[in-house]
């Protein structure tokens, strides 16, 4: 039987081919323009779960975007992973800053990444990290390497919320019955520092709509008599932030749990280079909420940020109009006891009633999830730890991300499982911005860490079966 480093070495070109052949397809499940890609997108993700040794896969209907399960069970006496992944990927606006087509995947050597790095639309998020999944199990089949059961399930619709995963988890809970989940959606500190996440931010996302007069006016017959939506929305998002970069809202802060100072001294162990990531973010300073470092900023603090604002006229030229409306998108990462509807409705209420007269406003949730943590003492964790330190040579750092997975609670509620975020991602992979990519480096590192993962996990969890 050939270790996972030998088959990797004797497939790399198939598997980076496969790979970039996925990524050319433009799987947007924001955009329905693109729905005919989708679809596509997972029949190719069934297909190759086939070629990788499952013996049932299903591509299964839901209210939206199909979900692509398979599994493998070879012993019902033996634990059953589930592996949690999306083949749906971000819009790839603006076009015009991507170096190449974001669905047109090249490698280009860099820097960091001198061994390549396939740059395009979901070549990291989460395609390439799904994938690693799957070109794992392929080892395991194809050299008699599983050592227990594996269920896949691949959804559409994660960069929209998830709506229906939990439509179809409610309905097939003992389909999707395990002992672990296992999700690549995330990444790590660096290619030769390992790290596992611990948590992640939970997510409130709403759109708001000013609207002012009942259509457009001239700003010269009108200007300083009527209400400007463009004005009003801008400064109404101002006061959403005190001097301090304080959330506003009343009541926002009640359910925040502040860690001790044993916990943030442990994260500020984690190595961070503030002048390297200013660098390389082209800023001359950070900014955020008073009374914290970065890291924590965008880890263990809540926060409120505009995604998108837009209104009036945009187009080449002047045209001298006040808007009838303007509009916002707004995102709030929430940290472990918040609850996101909660905070919508907090937004919600707060929202309308700073709204000055003479304007109305609407807000409209879109979706959200609730933050998570997993402990570092369970057997997925220990089994993960362990996989790390055969294929890095060092121990991984245990790390809360700033990034929101929602159905990670879910599958905790529903499922009774706890979740364990092996990813393989660095910061810079660009993952939502144009030029995305995923290090090759990374990709193979990511299959072969995977297999040792199902082993160590199998053997641990046998032990700990047999504990009197």
């Amino acid at each position: 039987m050939s270790s996972p480093k030998d088959y990797i070495h004797q497939h790399k070109d198939r598997f980076i081919q496969e790979l970039i052949d996925l990524l050319k397809i433009p799987s947007i499940s924001a955009d329905s323009a693109f729905a005919k890609a989708t679809h596509q997108t997972a029949q190719a993700v069934a297909d190759q779960l086939k070629m990788a040794g499952c013996d049932t896969v299903e591509i299964c209907e839901t209210p939206g975007y199909p979900i692509v399960y398979a599994d493998k069970i070879i012993d019902k006496n033996l634990p059953t992973v589930l592996v949690y992944g999306h083949y749906d990927v971000q819009p790839p606006d603006p076009l015009d800053l991507w170096e190449s087509g974001p669905f047109e995947p090249v490698i280009k050597k860099t820097d960091l990444h001198p061994d390549g790095a396939i740059f395009a639309r979901g070549a990291c998020d989460d395609k390439g990290q799904m994938y690693m999944h799957v070109k794992a199990m392929e080892y395991m089949t194809q050299n008699d390497a599983l050592p227990c059961n594996v269920k896949f399930m691949i959804e559409g619709e994660e960069e929209v919320g998830s709506a229906n995963l939990a439509w179809y988890v409610e309905r097939n809970q003992d389909k999707l019955a395990n002992d672990v989940i296992l999700i690549s959606d995330t990444g790590m500190i660096a290619k030769d520092i390992p790290s596992i996440t611990t948590g992640l931010r939970g997510l409130s996302y709403v759109e708001v709509e000013v609207t002012g007069p009942n259509r457009d006016l001239h700003s010269g017959l009108y200007g300083g008599a009527v209400a400007n939506p463009i004005n009003v929305l801008s400064k109404m998002i101002a006061s959403l932030h005190d001097e301090n970069n304080h959330i506003t809202i009343p009541g926002f802060y009640d359910k925040v749990v502040n860690l001790s100072q044993n916990e943030r001294q442990k994260m500020a162990e984690a190595p961070f280079d503030l002048e390297a990531y200013k660098k390389a973010l082209d800023v001359d300073a950070v900014f955020g909420e008073a009374g914290y470092t970065t890291n924590e900023r965008n880890a263990i603090r809540p926060t409120l940020d505009v995604n998108g604002i837009w209104g009036g006229y945009t187009g080449e030229g002047a045209k001298t109009v006040i808007a009838s409306k303007a509009y916002a998108k707004i995102s709030m990462r929430l940290v472990p006891n918040q609850d996101w509807e909660d905070i919508t409705q907090l937004f919600k209420s707060h929202f309308e009633h700073i709204a000055p007269d003479g304007v109305k406003v609407k807000v409209t949730p879109h979706h959200g999830g609730q933050g998570y943590v997993t402990p570092i003492d369970s057997v997925g964790y220990r089994a993960a730890e362990k996989a790390y330190e055969q294929t890095f040579g060092k121990t991984p750092i245990p790390q809360r991300s700033g990034g929101s997975i929602p159905i990670v609670s879910l599958f905790e509620k529903e499922l009774k499982s706890k979740t364990i975020l092996m990813g393989f991602g660095l910061d810079s992979d660009a993952i939502h911005s144009p030029n995305e990519h995923f290090g090759i480096w990374n990709y193979l590192k990511g299959i072969e860490t995977i297999p040792y993962f199902y082993s160590y996990f199998t053997s641990m969890h046998k032990d700990e079966v047999d504990l009197p």
